[in-house]
């Protein structure tokens, strides 16, 4: 079973709607031994950093994903999800993450050219680091694949980067350590090449 974790934040049922496409068995879920039982676990989110991890928290669920994590569980993060994978967020202040990813999520304006909008909003192409392997949810995608972001803050600085798009500048797309993984972009948003992304993760 994949279990989506449900802490009040994301786009739970787009979620599951494509899983469910797929052909797996998917669960919406904020009942802790629900998750601890799952194969996989997704971790979705939109909105603010901080109120997000203050939910995340408030619900008990952040020991849940850790201790599942570090038990080898494949999880993915995706969009604000992807973020609370990370040690720590710049947004409106400083705010702990999960800390299951190195490195720290910053606002994306000081890195682009004048003039280009944020939020980042659109289809963009996937580059995939040509200096180490392609990430087991990339591959079977094609360098320079599209998908759909939303997001105003990325993942800056960070060591465990797999995937960057470029909008005024190259930014992180996707992170990735172990059985950890995170899409900035919504998979479930980006047609094919979203359920590709998905297929290959709920096959790990």
């Amino acid at each position: 079973m994949i279990a989506i974790v449900d802490y009040g934040v994301g786009n739970l049922f787009s979620l599951r709607s494509s899983l469910q496409y797929l052909g797996a068995h998917a669960a919406v879920t904020a009942d802790a031994d629900t998750l601890r039982r799952a194969d996989h676990l997704i971790l979705p989110g939109v909105g603010a950093f901080a109120d997000a991890a203050e939910k995340l928290r408030a619900a008990g669920l952040d020991r849940v994903v850790i201790e599942a994590a570090q038990a080898g569980t494949p999880l993915l993060g995706v969009c604000l999800g992807m973020q609370l994978l990370l040690e720590r967020s710049f947004e409106y202040g400083e705010h702990r993450g999960l800390g299951l990813i190195p490195g720290d999520v910053s606002p994306m304006a000081p890195a682009l050219p004048a003039g280009l909008k944020v939020p980042h909003i659109g289809w963009n192409a996937l580059h995939f680091p040509p200096d180490r392997p392609r990430s087991p949810i990339f591959r079977d995608l094609r360098e320079g694949d599209h998908v759909y972001f939303v997001h105003s803050y990325y993942a800056h600085p960070c060591p465990a980067v797999t995937a960057t798009t470029g909008y005024g500048a190259e930014l992180t797309a996707a992170v990735g350590l172990g059985n950890v993984f995170g899409c900035q972009f919504h998979p479930e948003k980006s047609g094919p090449v979203g359920l590709s992304i998905l297929r290959a993760f709920c096959e790990l």
